[in-house]
């Protein structure tokens, strides 16, 4: 049996980048014949979210060949009050006690609270001796894994609050074969469990902010398999750092274009270009780079840092060129010279200001 696995859409309007994602992951999901998605909370970005976009989920949650299976995260645990309907699909676990059972598969459902340490435990055991061997058990949870190294940046804009917090030795004593979790964003990671189970964070399937930069990904696994993350082709914020180096001889024009031609089409870009450029070898100066590179990204969805500086003064300094031929004589590595030649310039440029 397949699993198809994800968290932390954070819908907001219909046909936004967001919509765009679920219904590349429904696509996903018929493509690789899964038997079931599970969405491991924060469906909706907010409760009024879900009331607004529910007639257009019921639309893709129904007639799709697999079961949808949820839990309300802490973003969207108002959205699903007893009784709503969200297509013929789709089964909603409000309750930890009430598990959804198919085939060889029990699915627990630990919804969020606002709840931490000794009583997350509690509910933990609560379900214990109903863990039983006959099947495969999978819990579905949205909140925070102390062991973990994640940042506060790493689940969006949630402030300094604590989101039911748990650590892996909770579930030491559990007979759990997946936990498939969501809050956390920024990237898919597993740990393995001690009773060699899995705990896996899929990450956000769609760039929520620009913290979550890089191609976004989901979790496919085969039942009795290890989780395995799938690389998806929606909306997302990619990094670009260009470093100049004026002894390379390259048109930075050209670094610019041949990076931005290798970024995923989906990709909005955040391109950093720093470093120093020689004007005379390139001949043009910084007011011109900077116009040809506006050019350059004009059309592209493209947000730009230009941060780098002129050194052409600098490199006709008879106190540099001792300063390059001596460094060329010394035993260091190359990595050592670089370092010792951009805090040289450093130096020299701060004095010049």
């Amino acid at each position: 049996m397949k699993v198809l696995h994800t968290a932390d859409i954070h819908l907001r309007e219909y046909e936004d980048e967001r919509w765009k994602a679920l219904q590349k992951l429904i696509e996903i999901g018929k493509a690789e014949k899964v038997e079931l998605f599970v969405i491991s909370g924060d469906l909706f970005d907010r409760g009024i979210d879900a009331e607004t976009l529910r007639p257009k989920i019921r639309e893709i949650f129904s007639n799709t060949g697999f079961k949808i299976v949820l839990i309300p995260g802490n973003h969207d645990d108002e959205s699903y009050k007893s009784g709503m309907y969200f297509g013929e699909d789709t089964i909603i676990l409000n309750d930890l006690n009430e598990p959804f059972e198919y085939k060889d598969v029990r699915i627990w459902g630990l919804p969020f609270e606002p709840l931490e340490g000794e009583k997350v435990v509690e509910k933990l055991r609560s379900i214990a001796n109903n863990l039983t061997s006959d099947r495969k058990n999978i819990l579905l949870y949205h909140g925070e894994l102390l062991d973990a190294f994640f940042s506060r940046r790493d689940f969006g804009e949630e402030g300094e609050e604590r989101y039911m917090p748990v650590k892996l030795s909770y579930f030491k004593d559990l007979n759990l074969d997946y936990i498939l979790a969501g809050h956390f964003h920024s990237r898919f990671d597993m740990w393995k469990l001690e009773k060699g189970g899995y705990f896996v964070y899929p990450g956000s399937p769609v760039s929520i902010t620009k913290r979550e930069t890089g191609r976004r990904k989901v979790n496919i696994f085969e039942i009795g398999q290890p989780p395995r993350e799938h690389p998806l082709d929606t909306f997302h914020f990619e990094e670009v750092v260009i470093e100049l180096d004026p002894f390379m001889g390259e048109n930075p024009v050209e670094i610019v274009k041949e990076r931005l031609k290798a970024s995923h089409p989906e990709a909005s870009i955040i391109l950093t270009v720093r470093g120093y450029i020689n004007s005379e070898e390139i001949e043009m100066s910084e007011s011109e780079l900077v116009e040809q590179i506006k050019e350059v990204i004009k059309d592209k969805p493209v947000e730009e840092y230009l941060e780098f500086r002129d050194m052409y003064t600098i490199l006709e300094d008879d106190l540099f060129k001792s300063f390059m031929s001596k460094l060329a004589e010394t035993p260091f590595t190359e990595e050592k010279k670089k370092e010792l030649l951009d805090l040289t310039i450093q130096a020299m440029m701060e004095a010049r200001l």
